[in-house]
């Protein structure tokens, strides 16, 4: 179907030609564009809506859910269950082949359900399946086009200028700051489990929403604590520290501007989500200059972004040329290759701010909800911890930290029931085929890690279940596939050119906090909680995480 705008262009266009060459044709200029695009825009739409995917469309061989409605199709339900949550049930319960067809917003989506076919779109194929470009410009204005949004020839080349930066001789020099943090933040803990009781999530409300609070706000007994809110100022000093060199200072100054900004940005609130539907509607350009105050925030936290990261490359760059300076971060490995103008690199650093904190601090969140959900776990867990690594306060070894195989696990247990991505998008960038099935080009296809993290046909019928034994071999060593037949079986950090190349940084990251957290402390889900029973109401976003936030009670455990 062709665009609003484009539509409008041909009306416009046709009514100033009829008024010139057949003027008694014409009620007017205005008049008459208004009536053909109304008339082209009505039979676009019946073509688009009820016609062509019926009759026409080369996916309509493709298996469809069976509740699909007869004018909106899924939209419903994608709208009010969880993400990733229609893709799970369709995956298990709608037969097929690699593919399942169905419609929202009035538009085509194909969801990839097998390792086989997954295989294709990640690895075989991966450049013919691009990210939409309605959502390269909206993420482009807080991550930058950097490596997780440039496409083709432009990706090849920025990965292959950034591979040594992640590569596992690297990143296991970067453990000792990993495990530094991670103590700052246990400190910081033990310091805010004596504080006095706190709304709901109040860091992350604005001065007028918290002002507005209404009687009803839940209050939390003392003592309790916000997970996610102490894992994203965690994460967000990690990623300073390790990826540039500098101390934002997060968890000791949870009022600095960078923290500030990064909270609004992953709060969108009503207007916000609101936006983020009408993407699939109205262009970029138009939803990025409403007036509205999300755009306002975006904005804010865009420039401010943005200038923090040229003064950190400014930074960086003259204390490399002045003292030469040889640092192991991310930037200063960046820098020394000279592959990477300034705004490249402002581009990268600040895909890496936000890939390099929001997802591990929300993976922290799923990881307390897991062990709080199975103190057995946890218990078991605090042992190993305790029996193989140094308290917080001591320096750490990667060696150290590879050795304990129940922490891994517990990891990639976490990361395979709660992937923080939920879901991501591909669109065919021309005609290609999947699994001997014409895909015509624009496309859109649905990649869900929730759904195949979580399939039964992939992992068995224990797959919705917490074990992390699955990720332990027989000699009680840790293994990548976790009993499942195929690599494909974990999209977690997807496959191929296009997998995360900041996965074993984010692993080991990942890893020494959770060690040093349940090392320290026996946690529990606060009194009276609605999230010990039950799934999870989820709050979308940026990541997937607990609408509300997870509070949980914190309890020292000595002798570490």
């Amino acid at each position: 179907m062709p665009t609003s705008l484009e539509i409008l262009g041909f009306s416009a266009a046709t009514s100033a030609l009829l008024r010139y060459l057949a003027p008694s044709y014409s009620i007017g200029l205005f008049l008459t564009t208004f009536t053909l695009y109304i008339t082209l825009w009505t039979s676009s739409a019946i073509w688009a809506i009820f016609i062509y995917p019926r009759f026409f469309s080369p996916l309509r061989d493709i298996p469809t859910p069976p509740d699909n409605h007869w004018f909106y199709g899924q939209t419903r339900r994608i709208m009010r269950d969880r993400n990733g949550g229609p893709q799970q049930d369709w995956e298990e319960n709608v037969p097929n082949d690699g593919l399942i067809r169905y419609s929202m917003w009035f538009q085509e989506r194909v969801l990839v359900t097998t390792p086989k076919v997954l295989g294709e779109v990640l690895v075989t194929k991966n450049y013919e399946f691009i990210k939409p470009r309605q959502l390269r410009n909206g993420l482009g204005r807080i991550l930058g086009i950097g490596i997780l949004l440039a496409e083709g020839d432009e990706h090849k080349r920025q990965r292959k200028d950034l591979m040594p930066a992640f590569a596992y001789r690297h990143v296991k020099d970067l453990y000792p700051v990993f495990w530094s943090k991670s103590n700052e933040l246990i400190e910081c803990l033990r310091v805010a489990t004596s504080a006095s009781p706190q709304p709901v999530s109040p860091e992350r409300q604005s001065p007028a929403a918290v002002a507005a609070s209404t009687p009803n706000t839940p209050v939390h007994t003392p003592g309790t604590i916000d997970v996610g809110h102490w894992a994203s100022r965690a994460t967000l000093d990690i990623i300073g520290l390790s990826g540039m060199g500098r101390d934002f200072n997060s968890l000791a100054d949870p009022s600095n501007a960078l923290n500030k900004h990064y909270q609004a940005v992953f709060t969108p609130g009503r207007v916000g989500r609101a936006l983020q539907i009408l993407g699939a509607l109205l262009p970029f350009w138009l939803l990025s200059r409403l007036p509205v105050k999300r755009n306002h925030e975006m904005n804010a936290a865009s420039a401010y972004i943005k200038q923090t990261c040229r003064e950190l490359i400014q930074h960086k760059r003259k204390a490399m040329q002045e003292k030469g300076e040889t640092s192991k971060d991310i930037l200063s490995v960046a820098l020394s290759s000279g592959n990477f103008t300034d705004e490249e690199l402002v581009n990268q650093m600040m895909t890496f701010l936000v890939a390099g904190h929001e997802t591990t601090a929300t993976s922290t969140i799923w990881a307390i909800f897991l062990l709080c959900r199975h103190p057995e776990a946890q218990a078991k867990l605090r042992e190993e911890v305790r029996s193989l690594l140094p308290s917080p306060s001591s320096p750490i070894t990667a060696t150290q930290l590879d050795s304990c195989h129940y922490l891994h696990a517990v990891c990639s247990e976490v990361l395979r029931l709660y992937s923080p991505v939920s879901m991501t998008l591909r669109i065919a960038d021309k005609d290609a085929t999947l699994n001997g099935h014409f895909i015509p080009a624009d496309t859109t296809i649905i990649l869900a890690p929730w759904a195949i993290n979580n399939s039964k046909k992939l992992w068995g019928e224990d797959a919705h279940e917490f074990k992390p034994e699955r990720w332990l071999d027989a000699d009680g060593k840790a293994n990548n596939k976790g009993g499942a037949d195929s690599n494909f079986s974990f999209l977690t950090f997807l496959h191929g050119p296009r997998s995360c190349i900041g996965q074993k940084f984010a692993q080991a990251e990942f890893a020494c906090i959770v060690a040093a957290w349940v090392g320290t402390f026996e946690t529990s889900f606060e009194e009276n909680s609605p999230l010990a029973t039950g799934e999870p109401e989820i709050k979308g976003g940026i990541t997937s995480k607990p609408k509300g936030g997870l509070w949980v009670d914190l309890k020292e455990v000595p002798g570490w």
